[in-house]
């Protein structure tokens, strides 16, 4: 049966971006011959596989441990950060499907938000992993907000919300502001749907506040859930999500 909803919520990480693990090691590589280091390559690469084994995933890593990665594997180097980031938006690339689908939602007068556990303090728009990542990829355009334990960031114009300061997803107190939030503007949580596939953070604490949920697997089966739905692949969100409105174009 399908769902009518207004507001979709999709995941970051493993989600909405691919983070294929192979990559990485390329990532790495390259950031070390632009910091003049070729000969550290190796050396950095196992340090990853270091970090890989003590947190579990490479999105764990890149999500929540970042500024480990500047001063483990690369050494505190001054230029490393910004390197990196830069260096890191070429090989990531959007879930297969995902674009298709996102027009499909936003023709059906559907908001849009990506919801990150991002631990990093926002800059400028554009220069976080996440921001950056739906600009290089062209896709901003699709979402209303980026929703974290950093603040809430109108993606259109940059302006930072800090209510959503210190909370996070894992903890669920993030969608306790989040169902305020959208209740101020005419949303129930019966209305909105997260997208994502860790069942800890992205779908059991908004399920117990009232938010549907979809346990996507397209890249990684971490855990099963309660969630309504469980999809593969981006496009079957399609059959499923349908808005309360006719189509329309923007």
């Amino acid at each position: 049966m399908a769902m009518n909803v207004k507001w979709v919520g999709i995941d970051f990480g493993q989600t909405l971006c691919d983070t294929s693990p192979e990559r990485t090691y390329w990532m790495i590589g390259d950031t070390s011959k632009e910091l003049g280091e070729p000969e550290m390559v190796d050396v950095r690469c196992h340090r990853w596989r270091v970090m890989k084994e003590r947190y579990g995933t490479y999105p764990a890593i890149k999500e929540g441990h970042r500024p480990e990665i500047m001063s483990y594997v690369f050494d505190d180097h001054p230029d490393a950060a910004e390197r990196f980031s830069v260096i890191e938006q070429k090989y990531l690339k959007v879930a297969d499907g995902a674009i298709d689908t996102l027009k499909y939602l936003k023709n059906k007068g559907i908001e849009i938000s990506v919801v990150a556990e991002l631990k990093r303090t926002f800059g400028p728009i554009g220069t976080d992993q996440v921001s950056r990542f739906l600009k290089t990829q062209n896709i901003d355009h699709f979402f209303h907000e980026m929703i974290t334990p950093q603040g809430k960031v109108n993606i259109r114009d940059g302006s930072l919300d800090k209510k959503y300061m210190g909370f996070s997803k894992e903890k669920g107190d993030l969608y306790d502001i989040l169902k305020e939030d959208l209740l101020k503007r005419g949303i129930k949580t019966s209305e909105a749907v997260m997208v994502g596939d860790k069942e800890w953070s992205d779908l059991t604490p908004a399920q117990k506040r009232g938010f549907k949920a979809i346990h996507y697997t397209g890249y990684i089966f971490h855990a099963p859930s309660k969630a309504d739905y469980t999809i593969g692949h981006f496009s079957e969100l399609k059959d499923i999500i349908k808005g309360y409105v006719n189509e329309h174009t923007e």
